[in-house]
């Protein structure tokens, strides 16, 4: 299709001409002097159009590159935790729990499960990294999949969670989606019990048991915790947490120091699925940063996950 001659000025469709301007400067490698000539636009405007599709998410950024420091860092964690998937994105050594590379770096994970042509389950935990990623995907058409959640999507006082991914990645990629219909915590084992026969839950729980892919999150455990920022556990409920041994949690689970599931209050109540079995299927955590390296370490030791996405500093305090 040639954009030659054409004008855009007064296009009904502003994002279009944003699009049409991303992809003649980062596709086809035009100046912002020819993008104005090609849409008959001044040089100013090009110079808008360009930045609205870097803005607007209309244009996203990989690098295709391997760097060399990155590939030796994703094979040591792949031999030191017998890992099936790794991916390692570059630091920033100003901002080493920046989300950008490791986001991208799970979207391009994501991706290559999506355009297989054979129907796939994908299943998504929670949290910042995961929303970070899902906004990271590229559009696609992929109806044959199915997309479901390990957990649910409600606080106590039916609330949305802010950070549940499933409904957006659905729609990013044109494939029906299965919420959690509940919330992250029941009241008690006996609600917990009630909750998990509802029929629609039922299914919901079978789809995540056979997922071809898992994305989780790793939370840490502490005051300033996701599972306490976000509302779901007090600080009591964290300090006897911790007291009993707790490190990290995946999907609201809480494990100890070797990988295992404390028995403890807490993980009576959660509504999540069941943590799967990562020597079953692929389960890849989406982590980074110094405040989860305990929690991160611990499911990598206990084989709750068998695959990460992290970036550099991360990997090097893993193996350090």
């Amino acid at each position: 299709m040639s954009l030659t001659n054409q004008r855009f000025t007064n296009s009904p469709n502003r994002l279009d001409d944003a699009a049409r301007a991303g992809w003649l400067y980062y596709v086809a490698g035009n100046t912002q002097d020819e993008i104005a000539q090609k849409l008959g636009v001044s040089r100013q405007t090009a110079q808008r159009l360009v930045a609205m599709a870097v803005s607007e998410r209309l244009v996203k950024v990989r690098l295709d590159h391997p760097i060399g420091r990155c590939m030796d860092l994703a094979e040591a964690l792949a031999e030191a935790f017998d890992l099936r998937v790794v991916e390692v994105a570059p630091s920033d050594p100003a901002a080493p729990d920046l989300l950008g590379g490791v986001a991208s770096a799970a979207a391009g994970l994501l991706e290559r499960t999506l355009r297989s042509p054979d129907p796939r389950v994908i299943a998504l935990g929670t949290g910042r990294a995961l929303k970070a990623t899902v906004e990271a995907l590229s559009r696609m058409d992929c109806p044959q999949h199915r997309i479901v959640s390990l957990l649910g999507n409600m606080m106590a006082d039916g609330q949305a969670t802010p950070y549940n991914a499933v409904v957006r990645m659905a729609d990013r990629v044109g494939a029906p989606h299965y919420p959690f219909p509940l919330p992250v915590f029941a009241r008690d084992a006996r609600e917990l019990a009630v909750l998990h026969g509802q029929e629609a839950v039922r299914s919901t729980l079978g789809l995540c048991a056979k997922a071809d892919l898992t994305l989780v999150g790793i939370g840490q455990m502490g005051l300033r915790a996701p599972l306490v920022v976000d509302g779901f556990l007090s600080r009591s409920e964290m300090e006897e947490v911790i007291s009993q041994g707790g490190v990290g949690e995946i999907t609201s689970w809480i494990y100890d120091d070797t990988g295992h599931l404390l028995d403890c209050a807490s993980n009576a109540r959660v509504a999540s699925a069941p943590l799967p079995r990562a020597v079953d299927r692929t389960v890849v955590a989406v982590a980074l940063g110094e405040a989860k390296l305990a929690a991160l370490r611990a499911a990598l030791v206990g084989r709750l996950v068998n695959g990460l996405v992290t970036n550099e500093a991360t990997a090097e305090a893993l193996l350090s």
